[in-house]
């Protein structure tokens, strides 16, 4: 089993344009783009990147979707050994994104519905912590970090559950991590604080909202930030090969180790 690599606290997530459904692009497009916007975020000073796949699926991801996420893993990883890696699909599955991690040798995979039951744009969605911690235990891959999702912003919870409770709920069901994200960042650190002071013990993660203005405090609250949109090249082409900004990135980094 490979020894897992630390996770930093600031993690950058790096969405790939969907499989399917829009401009059909070769997996030889998708290899360029992974490496030109990985390089971006390495260079910058980024150590730990989650691709995303934002490919629609009707239910657990499809083939094609295990299949190219789990060969771009491979690329990343052979790429940058030292980075630490994460995956995250789209399609609400508790099976695939772990089984793209062990392919790739991925540090962490992203749940957005662990525990309890939502509803989003897509439709309903039940908790996956019961099949992600099985299967994890099936394949022998405790190494695997599962960050979980309390009450993600995309979707309502179907049933009012205090964001505390189903924290603790997360952490009981064999979450090692969990992200909370309110509708605003003043929202995000209460969020976490309430979290805290009911006595969740796992590291807690703000999963949007930061940017290079806020991202100090908000790790004094929490222990690491998923940040993405604020560090979007401003104006570019949604065809360009390289989406994301390296000047942001560093100031952003400069501001975490200030």
């Amino acid at each position: 089993m490979p020894s897992p690599r630390s996770l930093p606290s600031v993690i950058a997530a790096l969405q790939f344009p969907p499989f399917r459904g829009g401009a059909l692009r070769s997996m030889a497009w998708y290899e360029d783009y992974l490496l030109a916007n990985a390089a971006v975020f390495v260079e910058g000073g980024i150590r730990a990147i989650k691709i995303q796949d934002e490919t629609r699926e009707t239910g657990a991801a499809t083939a094609q979707t295990v299949a190219r996420m789990a060969a771009l893993g491979r690329l990343f990883r052979r790429t940058y050994p030292d980075v630490a890696l994460g995956i995250i699909v789209q399609a609400h599955d508790a099976i695939s994104p772990l089984a793209i991690a062990d392919a790739a040798d991925a540090d962490f995979v992203r749940l957005k519905v662990f525990v309890g039951a939502s509803v989003n744009a897509e439709g309903l969605r039940n908790a996956l912590s019961v099949e992600a911690t099985d299967f994890r235990a099936s394949i022998g891959r405790p190494d695997i970090r599962i960050l979980a999702d309390v009450h993600d912003r995309t979707s309502q919870a179907l049933a009012p559950v205090a964001d505390e409770t189903a924290a603790l709920w997360a952490q009981n069901m064999g979450a090692d991590a969990l992200v909370l994200t309110g509708s605003s960042f003043s929202d995000s650190l209460s969020k976490v604080a309430a979290a805290q002071a009911a006595g969740v013990k796992r590291p807690i993660l703000i999963g949007g909202g930061i940017d290079a203005d806020n991202v100090a405090e908000a790790l004094r609250t929490a222990n690491g930030v998923v940040v993405s949109s604020s560090l979007l090249l401003r104006g570019a082409d949604e065809e360009a090969l390289v989406r994301w900004d390296k000047v942001a990135i560093k100031r952003l980094m400069e501001r975490v180790s200030a």
